[in-house]
C-alpha cells in the first residue's frame, strides 16, 4: 500500500528535496514504475539532472537436456577408438559452442559413421552466441567415429569425430 505523500498549500504533491537537490519523490514514482513494468533499471536525463533508478533482478538460468534421439546415444561412443583425442583423424573443435550434426532439427545429419568425405565438406556445425561455424572435414578420408550428440555443449579442443 502507498504511503501518503506531503502536499503543499493547494494541495498539489511538492517535490522532497533532499540536501544534496535531488528529488526524492521522482526517485520514488520511478521505483514504484520499475516494479509496475518489471524492468531492472530506468534512466532519465534533462539539461541539469541525469538520474538512474535499478533494482536488482535475480537471473534465472536453464539448461536444457538435448532430445532424446531415435538412435541409441552409446552408438557414436560405441565405435570411437579408446583415446580419439590423440588419434591421427580427430577432428577437434575449434572454439566453446554446441555442436550440430545436421543443418536444421528434424534434418539427415551432414555426416554418419562410415560416411565418405572431401576436404572442406562440412561435418557438422558449432554454434557460439548465436553465430552458426560450419566445421569442414581437415581432409578426405571415411568417418569412423562420430564423438559428440546432436545439442552437446563442447570445448575447444575436444575431439568431435575421427576420419580415417
Amino acid at each position: 500500500m502507498a504511503t501518503p505523500r506531503p502536499t503543499g498549500k493547494n494541495g498539489s504533491k511538492k517535490n522532497e528535496m533532499s540536501k544534496s537537490g535531488v528529488d526524492q519523490e521522482l526517485i520514488r514514482q520511478l521505483a514504484d514504475l520499475l516494479k509496475e513494468t518489471e524492468l531492472s533499471e530506468i534512466e532519465i536525463e534533462t539539461d541539469n539532472l541525469k538520474l538512474r533508478v535499478s533494482r536488482q533482478v535475480s537471473q534465472v538460468s536453464a539448461h536444457f537436456a538435448p532430445a532424446p534421439s531415435a538412435a541409441p546415444a552409446a552408438a557414436p561412443a560405441a565405435s570411437a577408438p579408446a583415446d580419439a583425442a590423440s588419434h591421427p583423424g580427430a577432428v577437434a573443435s575449434p572454439m566453446v559452442g554446441t555442436a550440430y550434426l545436421a543443418a536444421e532439427p528434424g534434418t539427415p545429419p551432414f555426416v554418419t559413421v562410415g560416411s565418405t568425405v572431401k576436404e572442406g565438406q562440412t561435418v557438422l556445425i558449432i554454434e557460439a552466441m548465436k553465430t552458426m561455424t560450419h566445421i569442414p572435414a581437415p581432409r578426405s578420408g571415411k568417418v569412423s567415429a562420430i564423438l559428440v550428440e546432436d545439442g552437446q555443449p563442447v570445448e575447444f579442443g575436444e575431439p568431435l569425430l575421427v576420419i580415417e
